[in-house]
């Protein structure tokens, strides 16, 4: 395989990007690639079934996305707010940079927040005039190639039916066409891992190998460690 990232460069049209989800989760389009025939064939999710086996075991993501983005009250500078550090000082990502740097000052909803220092990853430091959690009562941090506002909506679709624990900072997207339904039908496992601000940025070097992936926490309970250890074959 590869590891020259312009190997996989392609041309994907805007217009074919869904800007918003279909009514129904399990009615979205699911690619089926047969390795052994080298064919693809086009299916839907809701019939995700069909391509199991009986003794298969589905391994998923159960974390669950914290509505951590906000705006200025100006509407200027978006925030995404990443981890406290202390009851008044937070790590975030600031949008666009330029507009916020060491030593300006805005407002989030009433709160007065300071830019402190600057860390090597390109998020910023910023002190809190008021002891406020904002990783509650904000926006679902939507992925970029979403290009329109923020809606009602994503508060739930923008989320698994199963997200239980908080901690991600983007959704677990494999997950996000299961139904109730679907689930219940299917042997299953739960992991929690929080994603992380890594899948907001983008490779930059031209061998993918030397690519640096940035660390997310995770849970795996020992029941599930069990459940997998012992499966015929795992589905993640």
């Amino acid at each position: 395989m590869s590891t020259r990232l312009g190997d996989y460069d392609y041309e994907l049209p805007a217009e074919l990007i869904a800007q918003h989800p279909l009514p129904r989760r399990e009615d979205s389009r699911m690619l089926v690639l047969r390795r052994d025939q080298q064919t693809i064939e086009h299916a839907r999710f809701i019939d995700i079934k069909n391509f199991l086996r009986d003794a298969d075991l589905l391994v998923l993501n159960d974390s669950r996305v914290l509505p951590a983005r906000h705006f200025s009250d100006d509407g200027r500078i978006e925030f995404l707010f990443l981890q406290k550090l202390t009851p008044h000082r937070w790590k975030v990502l600031v949008k666009p940079g330029r507009r916020f740097r060491t030593g300006m000052a805005v407002s989030i909803k009433g709160v007065r927040v300071e830019v402190g220092k600057y860390f090597p990853d390109g998020s910023r430091e910023v002190l809190l005039s008021d002891e406020v959690d904002f990783q509650r009562g904000g926006l679902m941090p939507l992925p970029p190639y979403i290009t329109r506002p923020n809606g009602a909506e994503d508060e739930t679709r923008y989320q698994t039916v199963f997200a239980q624990s908080d901690g991600s900072l983007a959704a677990p997207t494999a997950g996000l066409h299961f139904t109730p339904e679907i689930l219940g039908s299917i042997p299953h496992v739960f992991v929690s891992l929080h994603v992380g601000t890594a899948t907001f940025r983008p490779v930059k070097t031209d061998d993918i190998s030397q690519h640096q992936m940035h660390p997310e926490p995770f849970c795996l309970s020992d029941e599930a460690a069990h459940a997998i250890r012992n499966a015929a074959r795992r589905v993640a």
